[in-house]
């Protein structure tokens, strides 16, 4: 205990000049890590390159299938893979810019399970999606719904920007321990449980809200360049609503609610739907 309290005690007070110096590397480095999300153009925080993100997305992709029953054939499979080749096309389109645009090496596989109505997609163009979530997309429409949100998690670096902004959630705990330095095992106990709560409910919730409410955007651009129907996204989401049974409230979800992704969807549709007409019109597939 002494050693630690020492060490906290060496650590808050240092210099002014010090802590200027402190401040000016970490503005620094927020600087240089500063990215900005494709269509969107909001600006985000990133500590870990797109490079080392498709690496771990690889490792991850391999970790994540192993033990599951994955398709090979089929009309399940075919279907994945064409509409996911489609959304890749028009993710890789020059239309379409973004920061690691043509360096994914694009993966797609189906796995054979009707009880899970899932996909995802990782860093580096890894997808997967269940059968049970193509049951509820219905057609190649409601299926590049689902895509285009999970692949658009993918190019817009939001697992990246996630685990940014856990180490800065971390480093803030740490420091809050340390100002409190050799307090009761009582008082740290509290602080643990509020920090914990605080971080959570006015941090973490809503950014994770942010990620899935952006990407549902993205992936609506996605899919009207990709030649299909946007408004199936809206049918998509309120077919979800219908048979998805309770939510929490959505302060304490990380999904927006079904209510909340079905009026955002309606009021970026024209924009979607001026795409999407726009290539049906010059004899692109809308199928």
């Amino acid at each position: 205990m002494e050693i630690q309290s020492t060490a906290r005690k060496g650590f808050f007070s240092r210099s002014p000049r010090t802590w200027r110096r402190l401040a000016l590397a970490v503005l620094a480095v927020a600087v240089i890590a500063c990215s900005t999300v494709p269509l969107t153009g909001r600006r985000q925080l990133m500590l870990t390159s797109s490079s080392e993100l498709a690496s771990m997305g690889d490792e991850a992709y391999d970790e994540m299938l192993s033990g599951e029953k994955l398709l090979t054939r089929g009309a399940a499979y075919d279907q994945v893979l064409r509409v996911g080749r489609r959304i890749q096309a028009a993710a890789e389109n020059g239309d379409f810019p973004w920061p690691a645009r043509g360096t994914f090496e694009w993966e797609f596989s189906v796995i054979d399970n009707d009880e899970v109505a899932n996909a995802w997609a990782l860093p580096g163009g890894k997808v997967a999606v269940y059968t049970g979530i193509i049951k509820v997309a219905q057609d190649d429409a409601g299926l590049a719904t689902v895509m285009g949100h999970e692949i658009a998690h993918a190019i817009a670096e939001h697992g990246g920007e996630r685990m940014t902004q856990q180490a800065i959630t971390q480093f803030g705990r740490e420091a809050g321990a340390a100002i409190l330095g050799t307090q009761s095992e009582t008082t740290m106990a509290l602080f643990d449980q509020a920090f914990a709560i605080g971080t959570s409910t006015l941090v973490l919730l809503p950014f994770s809200r942010k990620h899935e409410s952006e990407a549902d955007k993205i992936g609506l651009i996605l899919m009207a360049e990709a030649g299909y129907d946007p408004r199936a996204s809206v049918a998509f989401w309120e077919r979800m609503a219908q048979g998805g049974g309770g939510q929490p409230p959505e302060f304490l979800s990380t999904h927006p609610s079904h209510q909340t992704r079905v009026s955002q969807l309606q009021e970026w549709m024209p924009e979607a739907l001026a795409i999407y007409e726009g290539r049906s019109s010059a004899g692109g597939d809308s199928r």
